[in-house]
């Protein structure tokens, strides 16, 4: 008998009623069981009173195969908190060597703050800048180009651990992936919350550590970043928002649309003399782990004409490292994505997760389709200058 893998209570809630099975996309993708959450906390329970032997064939490919998306837990009438099941089976999974390569380099990569630093710098990220430089939204060869209609706005230099202007005492977390692949995204943000003071020396928030087996150093890492940047942390990544929120507590963690929310706008965005057509890709954990959606809805109907997409809550596939560790499934779920993208007839994707925009970035990429994918920060960016609440 195992025993001590899973939370006895946390186990315990699950009903088999089955609500969870539409909302899980691998379950969508395979109709298999044991591929739905309801089949793996069965495979979990199985497990946990030794009725499977820890090295079982299913245990290792579904604990893997799961996107981590957590669109289970809204719909459960029980409140399984299946989130925080997956980590802890992770955890026993993929202890040593039993963890995936890939995830092992990330995960030591993103502890070594001063390659954090190197990758900011090499990708001049966002430290405090005189001007916040026009962000990606130049479309391809024969594509619509949207114009933004007011001028860009003008960013605050940073200081290092300084505290925030009005003593409000915000600060915004950089990112471990944002720094190196998307520095503008931060830029934007400073300049859209000018408000935010932004300290050089930050590490990794540990949501990589938790999403793959490792949730002591998780929450390890998480304790450290809260330490670094006391007050409220202000993030542009939806699944750093979540992962904090549950560590530090949800009243120290704000994602930058619920800070921007209730703020004045600038002007719309508008492409080829009209207004521009945008959707959104929700990130999974922002909405199902802390409940936020409608604030990006809502800032983005203040500048654009919003495309509600049918699937704008379902995983686009990336999950963290799951694209990385499970390209295979990672692009069948992307490219249904993209199908509906491209159907909807948008100029722009809009995103609220670094992970989410690579994703839909390459793939559209791939595709040489007209739509560009930007995080809402960019897209703000260029059309307001929001100022800081009294």
């Amino acid at each position: 008998m195992t025993g001590d893998v899973f939370d006895p209570e946390q186990l315990s809630r699950c009903i088999s009623c089955g609500f969870c099975l539409p909302a899980c996309p691998t379950y969508a993708m395979t109709g298999d069981e044991a591929s739905s959450p309801r089949g793996r906390i069965t495979l979990m329970r199985a497990l946990q009173d030794g009725s499977l032997p820890p090295d079982d064939a299913t245990l290792a490919e579904q604990s893997s195969f799961c996107l981590g998306c957590r669109a289970c837990e809204p719909v459960c009438p029980a409140g399984v908190e299946y989130g925080s099941l997956l980590e802890q089976w992770r955890v026993h999974q993929w202890r040593g060597r039993r963890r995936p390569p890939v995830a092992r380099a990330l995960m030591l990569l993103v502890e070594q703050r001063w390659l954090l630093r190197l990758s900011g710098l090499l990708r001049r990220a966002a430290r405090g800048r005189a001007t916040i430089p026009t962000p990606a939204l130049t479309a391809p060869a024969g594509a619509a180009t949207p114009t933004p209609t007011a001028p860009t706005p003008t960013a605050p230099a940073a200081v290092a651990g300084a505290a925030a202007p009005g003593g409000r005492g915000a600060q915004l977390m950089l990112g471990c992936v944002e720094r190196g692949l998307f520095p503008s995204v931060s830029r934007a943000a400073q300049a859209l919350a000018p408000e935010l003071a932004v300290p050089t020396a930050q590490g990794c928030c540990g949501a990589l550590h938790a999403h793959n087996g490792d949730l002591a150093g998780g929450e390890r890492l998480a304790e450290r970043l809260g330490a670094d940047l006391p007050g409220t942390i202000v993030t542009t990544s939806g699944g750093c928002a979540a992962h904090l929120a549950s560590v530090l507590g949800a009243d120290r963690v704000r994602e930058l649309s619920t800070w921007l929310a209730g703020r004045p706008t600038g002007t719309e965005l508008r492409v080829d003399g009209r207004r521009a057509r945008v959707a959104l890709q929700d990130s999974c954990h922002l909405r199902n782990g802390l409940g936020v959606f409608a604030e990006p809805r809502a800032l983005l109907r203040q500048v654009a004409d919003y495309v509600e997409l049918p699937s704008a809550a379902i995983c686009c596939g990336a999950a963290g490292t799951y694209s990385l560790l499970r390209p295979k499934e990672s692009r069948r779920i992307l490219d249904a994505k993209l199908d509906e993208i491209e159907a909807a007839g948008v100029d722009l994707v809009v995103t609220v997760n670094p992970g989410c925009l690579r994703q839909l970035r390459t793939g559209l990429r791939r595709r040489r389709s007209a739509v560009r994918a930007v995080h809402l920060a960019e897209l703000l960016a260029r059309v307001q200058s929001p100022t800081p609440p009294a």
